[in-house]
């Protein structure tokens, strides 16, 4: 039913009816509304002006909403903003006004900007979540405004209205604990009369992911994946190419290069140098700041946006997109059932020249053989075009290699295929399982660790049985992590005893020749 005129000659009585029912009507939405402000959590509400209600007198609303009718706006020429959402007002008011028989113009134009005042706004708001185990990051959608140099992302309201200013320092790179890394700062203006800088470029329709390099990515390969790539794809794939990219702190150029075939297949628009940015304030409808590491090295598809718009991603959503990136021919291991008889599963033995070596690395390929693979000892080297790698690794069954970088290539290998970590002395196991025992899982394969005895290692005749590196590793771990880095991780060399380390081997052909069946 639609509002209408007030007839003259109405009775007190259908009066007060007509008040109560409004005051009804006006305390149904009091509740609404305080339901809504509960809700917030570090975010500028949708329902803002709503917010201002509860605290306005309400004769400041009425005075807008007479100054409105007096100048016959409310039917002939609604603004921007009402018009925007005139469909909605019609279905949501219908059953409302039924129900009420409001009579007067001014009154349903009360109600309707009590209701729906804050829906104009829906489309200005940040969400910042700064209490992750890893990362800290923002969501801004609206009027948003990147400034390069500074690196400030400002938020501008859509409507004229005063809300409070809000601001929020985020570190825009994975790993918030890297403190070598200058903040973004993201700002909500209260207003959109608040100084904010002008657009110089304008994307009307693609969102835009700002996030660092650098921390620990670029010097080590598996925080290239770990702190970048992974986070980035989770951040990015939803937006399947229609995304741009602002990246900061490009301390090494040669890393964007490194990465340029898998960046560019996640955006297909020009990477924008923040560093170098001086001269443009850049705007979009939605900037996410900052890029986050849920579980180290794969992904939670219960916290990561739906990569197709139907399911959430997963870390096997990852491992395909690289083979697709760098056309990568297996997508599967080795079927013994299939190939000819004598076939045999080729197994990559890491060569390391430096700390955590296998010393007897020769012998463990022998050993290899004798379990029924097809060996192969290669350095992995991070100077090496990543496509080259993957294709190398791409063309082997299993992994073999001592806790480092170079297992992060198990990202190439195909969906069913085998990782083995030899896990040094010095209990390690936790560090190494964190790194790569679950996103091997995720990424569809089948991992295995062989932990290093004291008589395994280099360190019992560099140090000797009495000293706490070798008789008590809990002391060095209370120590703190100077010293696991140093001795467990820089100082030790592995000669492994192919006798204690055969079951392993068997157990990683059987369950090549076993998936087959």
């Amino acid at each position: 039913m639609r509002c209408s005129e007030v007839k003259s000659g109405r009775s007190p009585k259908g009066r007060a009816q007509r008040y109560f029912l409004l005051g009804f009507v006006a305390g149904i939405l009091l509740v609404l509304l305080t339901y809504l402000v509960s809700q917030q959590f570090s975010i500028s509400s949708q329902y803002g002006d709503l917010q201002f209600l509860l605290v306005a007198e309400s004769a400041v609303v009425i005075t807008r909403a007479r100054r409105i009718t007096d100048k016959q706006k409310v039917n002939n020429a609604p603004d921007e903003e009402t018009s925007e959402h005139s469909s909605r007002f019609d279905q949501s008011l219908r059953p409302l006004f039924q129900m009420t028989r409001v009579a007067n113009r001014n009154e349903c134009f009360l109600l309707v900007f009590i209701l729906f005042s804050g829906r104009a706004t829906e489309k200005s708001k940040v969400v910042c979540n700064t209490e992750g185990s890893f990362s800290e990051s923002c969501e801004a959608d609206g009027d948003v405004r990147v400034h390069g140099t500074s690196l400030s992302v400002s938020i501008v309201p859509t409507r004229s209205r005063s809300s409070e200013r809000r601001e929020w320092r985020i570190r825009a790179h994975a790993r918030k604990s890297v403190d070598n890394i200058k903040k973004v700062t993201v700002t909500q203006l209260p207003d959109p009369s608040a100084a904010a800088p002008p657009c110089t470029v304008t994307y009307t329709a693609v969102p835009a992911i700002l996030f660092a390099i650098g921390g620990h990515s670029g010097r080590n390969y598996w925080h290239d994946f770990a702190d970048v790539l992974v986070p980035l794809f989770v951040a990015s794939r939803r937006y399947d190419g229609e995304v741009v990219f602002l990246v900061s702190n490009i301390v090494q150029p040669k890393w964007l290069d490194k990465y340029k075939a898998f960046l560019h297949r996640l955006s297909r628009y020009e990477l924008v140098d923040l560093d170098s940015d001086a001269h443009h304030v850049r705007c979009f409808p939605h900037v996410t700041v900052g890029i986050r590491i849920d579980k180290e090295f794969t992904i939670v598809p219960e916290l990561s946006p739906g990569g197709d718009g139907r399911r959430l991603l997963t870390m096997a959503d990852f491992t395909g997109f690289l083979r697709e990136t760098y056309a990568l021919p297996r997508h599967a291991a080795i079927n013994l059932a299939r190939e000819q008889p004598g076939k045999r599963p080729r197994l990559l033995l890491i060569h390391r020249g430096h700390y955590r070596r296998l010393v007897n690395e020769q012998e463990i390929a022998r050993a290899a053989e004798a379990a029924g693979f097809d060996a192969v000892v290669t350095e992995l080297r991070g100077d090496t075009p990543v496509g080259e790698q993957a294709l190398l690794v791409n063309s082997f069954d299993a992994l073999l290699g001592v806790h480092g970088a170079g297992l992060t290539n198990a990202a190439f290998l195909p969906p069913g295929g085998v990782v083995i970590q030899v896990v040094p002395y010095g209990k390690m196991e936790f560090i190494a399982r964190a790194e790569f025992s679950e996103p091997a899982a995720d990424m569809g394969l089948k991992y295995l660790d062989y932990s290093v005895s004291v008589e395994e290692s280099t360190l019992l005749e560099m140090l000797g049985a009495e000293h706490p590196v070798i008789k008590d590793p809990d002391s060095v771990h209370r120590s703190g992590w100077g010293m696991i880095d140093e001795y467990y991780l820089r100082k030790q060399d592995v000669r492994i005893n192919v006798t204690r380390f055969a079951p392993t081997l068997a157990l990683a052909f059987e369950h090549l020749r076993r998936r087959q069946q």
